[in-house]
């Protein structure tokens, strides 16, 4: 079994969800009291988040390299950001390491393809969606990629920083994005992608009429392919 390297903090709830799924995969596929093999360095959400508002991608890339470097002399074999929004400095972060990174964004549009959607919503942080970091790196795979309107950013922002971070999941916020994707099939969407990992604590299946790619799940999929291969 391989290590697998997370850089995590962004925020904590997501890295809590990454290291769960990674251990239970591992248990469900080979049994008994096998664990995943995991090193972790987890940054400081604030601090980030704080860089991230100012435009200082320098001062965010600094970090994750670091907490990255860290992870690999722990000898990690793989690396994973366990977040969609600073994977707008994943590139700078490849670079600071030897060890392959395991882009969420490859591993979301393979899934979106293998499932034969041609066109993919992507729900997320209002960063990611209104720059283009992920959304090209998704349409790279030949997708077409929409976002929700402009006027939803504030509430989706709202919802993933006010409560889903904090652990807090309010049923209306669940109405408020099941309309969002709504809209979006509408507009000729055939998946919708959960891109943050706190959005897969509200959204399920069950609540959307098109396929759901839940980015935490499908990546955590992808480490355990590769970990265990």
């Amino acid at each position: 079994m391989q290590t697998i390297g997370l850089v995590g903090g962004m925020s904590w709830e997501s890295s809590a969800a990454y290291y769960e799924a990674l251990n239970r995969g591992v248990e469900e596929r080979l049994g008994g009291l096998h664990s995943a093999r995991t090193v972790m360095a987890s940054v400081e959400f604030a601090e980030v988040t704080e860089l991230q508002e100012a435009e200082d991608w320098d001062g965010v890339a600094g970090i994750l390299r670091s907490a990255a470097e860290s992870v690999e002399r722990a000898g990690a074999d793989f690396l994973m950001l366990c977040t969609t929004t600073f994977h707008r400095v994943a590139e700078q972060v490849q670079d600071a390491v030897s060890i392959p990174l395991l882009h969420l964004g490859d591993v979301v549009a393979e899934a979106c393809k293998a499932e034969g959607v041609e066109s993919v919503a992507l729900l997320g942080t209002e960063f990611a969606m209104s720059r283009t970091f992920f959304t090209d790196r998704i349409a790279g795979h030949g997708l077409e990629v929409l976002v929700p309107d402009a006027g939803h950013h504030d509430e989706l922002n709202r919802i993933i920083y006010d409560e889903l971070v904090h652990g807090k999941v309010v049923d209306d916020s669940r109405r408020e994005v099941v309309a969002m994707i709504s809209e979006l099939w509408d507009a000729g969407a055939g998946g919708v992608i959960l891109g943050c990992s706190e959005l897969e604590l509200l959204i399920r299946q069950a609540d959307s009429e098109i396929p759901v790619f839940p980015c935490t799940t499908l990546h955590v999929t992808a480490a355990l392919d590769r970990a265990l291969a």
